[in-house]
């Protein structure tokens, strides 16, 4: 059996070869964390696989698990490692080799295999190391089962019976790439920039879009895991920056940007100009509205208020529905709601069924927009992104607040608009048409302004959103107002920007 897990060893020392190494910080709310080796180790890895197989057999789970890697220099050391452990607990391994996030969700469904534990750092810098696991296609963990996992590795209280059985699946990218391709192609000619940042997707992303009957501007997609230009992230606005340029160089219908582990989408229109997910997703969404009567959406906290304003939506009877941020509550709520799809501002897109199978891939969004162009041939993605009511938003602002206080500020400022909704005072000169309080508070105004204070999930950090359908001195007048709350709180700190 393993041994407790340290907190303290180092590399490059007898104990570090002998021992497991996890630090705790690595657990966050539905992913796990660590810089390899300086927080975990090979055997603490062992230690993680072996807490995922006894943590199944405790909730009355089946021990069958997908596992893949991302392209990072230790990622099949780290995986073999996980697998390792999994075996010990008993469990049926599948492994899928190279691969991305959505790969492996696609796995579940295409192998009938229950779990899955995929070894991505996502868009982190190289020497990140993490995994996303899960019990119950489609859904990943959340709270309650990091928790549970956390308690198990770090007290070492592991069930190890063995009788592990191990397989390798060395078709599944092909399975993958035919199961998204295997439809009829684009009637409209459309050139395309597949952005991959040096990432995992950039085995996979050009093939797929090439397939689908697109002319495709490959930018980026030699696999390198020192990502030499910028890290594969699309809400980086390097990425977005260089996406735009190849854009306007190629005279490109639309750049498509992927992260590291392939399940977010950016997008840049054909003028150059990015579009933030929440907007390209209020853009599906007007598109899905007229296929689908009486949709049902889900949108982050953080997200555009046009979900509700927008009167396309309204028309084509459409209602969204706000939750929390964070791509594990806002899978597993749109699963829940029997949504069509759920919009994550950071570009985690959740297509159900008939258009997806629930998880978060980025190039079934990636496909999506190209279906909303093919079924719009005389409009360009900037007509339909200028067809948007306009708005004015501000960028996310994150003044510091300790990890240990940062709940209590945020319950604090909730109360206080709770007390002035019920004695109905004006906020911003205005009355307070609704507060949505599943992850913070997201104050509602009656001319559709708002704002949001929730706490960061994993920095020491308030996350500060503002918007308004009217005008930029709404916008300004909300956030006054949030702000003037916040200097009286003293744990809050110096912002990272203000409007």
């Amino acid at each position: 059996m393993l041994p407790k897990p340290r907190t303290d060893l180092k590399p490059n020392t007898a104990d570090f070869e002998r021992l497991p190494l996890v630090k705790p910080t690595g657990f966050r709310e539905y992913d796990a964390r660590w810089l390899f080796p300086q927080e975990i180790n090979l055997m603490g890895l062992n230690a993680i696989g072996l807490g995922i197989a006894t943590l199944a057999a405790r909730m009355g789970r089946k021990k069958r698990f997908v596992v893949g890697h991302d392209f990072r220099s230790y990622s099949a050391s780290v995986k073999q490692a996980v697998i390792t452990g999994l075996l010990a607990g008993g469990a049926e391994v599948h492994d899928i080799g190279l691969a991305m996030s959505p790969m492996a969700y696609f796995a579940q469904f295409e192998l009938d295999v229950e779990g899955v534990a995929m070894v991505t750092a996502s868009h982190n810098d190289n020497g990140w190391t993490g995994i996303k696991m899960g019990f119950n296609r489609p859904l990943t963990f959340g709270p309650e089962e990091m928790s549970a996992l956390k308690e198990i590795v770090l007290e070492a209280k592991f069930e190890a019976p063995g009788g592990g059985r191990y397989v390798f699946v060395p078709d599944l990218a092909d399975r993958y790439i035919k199961a998204l391709t295997n439809r009829p192609k684009l009637k409209r000619k459309l050139k395309v920039v597949a952005a991959c940042g040096n990432g995992t997707a950039g085995a996979f992303a050009p093939k797929i879009l090439e397939a689908l009957g697109c002319e495709v501007v490959p930018l980026d997609c030699e696999l390198d895991y020192s990502f030499p230009r910028y890290n594969p992230n699309p809400e980086d606005m390097e990425m977005l920056h260089a996406m735009s340029e190849a854009v306007l160089k190629h005279k490109a219908d639309i750049g498509f940007g992927f992260d590291g582990d392939g399940d977010r989408c950016g997008v840049v229109d054909n003028a150059g100009h990015e579009i933030f997910a929440d907007k390209a997703g209020v853009m599906l969404a007007r598109d899905l509205s007229k296929q689908h009567a009486n949709a049902v959406f889900v949108a982050d906290v953080k997200s555009t208020g046009l979900f509700v304003t927008d009167p396309e939506l309204k028309a084509n009877g459409a209602r969204t529905l706000y939750w929390k941020t964070g791509h594990s509550y806002m899978k597993r709520y749109t699963h829940e709601q029997k949504a069509l799809v759920g919009f994550e501002k950071s570009g985690h897109f959740f297509f159900q069924p008939p258009l997806g199978k629930g998880y978060d891939d980025g190039l079934v969004s990636a496909i999506a927009f190209l279906d909303m162009l093919d079924r719009n041939p005389g409009k360009s993605l900037e007509d339909l992104k200028n067809a948007l009511p306009k708005t004015w938003q501000s960028p996310t602002m994150s003044p510091h607040c300790g990890d240990e206080v940062k709940y209590g500020v945020v319950d604090r400022i909730t109360q206080q608009f709770k007390d002035a909704q019920a004695k109905g005072e004006k906020v911003a000169g205005q009355g307070i048409k609704d507060l949505v309080t599943v992850n913070g508070v997201r104050v509602m105004l009656e001319d559709g302004t708002w704002g949001l204070v929730r706490a960061s999930s994993n920095k020491p950090e308030l996350v500060i959103v503002v918007e308004s359908p009217v005008s930029e001195a709404n916008m300004r007048a909300i956030f006054a107002d949030i702000d003037g709350r916040l200097a009286k709180c003293p744990e809050v700190g110096e912002y990272n920007q203000k409007i």
